[in-house]
């Protein structure tokens, strides 16, 4: 897909070559045209990673069961990140595909997050709950980190069976 998305893009360059080299557009026109085949290649760009197995930097869904976690702890030329793998819980079912999640590093999410792979690997399946932090009222898109999110993780509870 990836080889099939950039020869696309290579013809698509191409035509705007030809049609500023050739063409007797107006030069407002020609601008127009390479502005927005530069912004088409940024979100290209961003749907390949998150169609290629790219782990997402979206909000953890609401609910999710806590499938795997690879920490890369910050030093001198990273800030760190934490990757998750998760699935989501819609109706009180896990969704059939699984998805990575990169949160940006920190301590306290470093040891919740491996307390849960320890169980995990005991046995006993992790649940997590992603709730949004609480902060300010206001417009929340003129604030910086008001997306975050607080991350709680617990055992799955165990399924109820139904009488015989």
């Amino acid at each position: 897909m990836g080889l099939a998305l950039t020869l696309s893009f290579a013809a698509l360059v191409l035509l705007l070559t030809l049609a500023l080299l050739w063409s007797r557009w107006p030069g407002w026109l020609k601008g127009l045209l390479v502005a927005g085949v530069a912004v088409f290649y940024f979100w290209a760009d961003d749907v390949v990673h998150n169609l290629s197995g790219w782990p997402t930097p979206d909000a953890l869904p609401e609910r999710f069961t806590l499938l795997a976690v690879v920490v890369e702890e910050p030093s001198a030329k990273t800030a760190g990140a934490l990757y998750l793998w998760v699935n989501a819980i819609e109706n009180g079912k896990p969704v059939a595909q699984p998805r990575a999640h990169k949160l940006a590093y920190t301590k306290d999410l470093h040891a919740l997050l491996n307390e849960g792979m320890k169980k995990a690997r005991q046995g006993v399946s992790q649940m997590g709950q992603a709730v949004p932090k609480r902060g300010k009222k206001g417009l929340g898109w003129l604030r910086p980190g008001a997306d975050e999110q607080e991350v709680k993780i617990r055992d799955l509870p165990a399924p109820q069976l139904p009488e015989k």
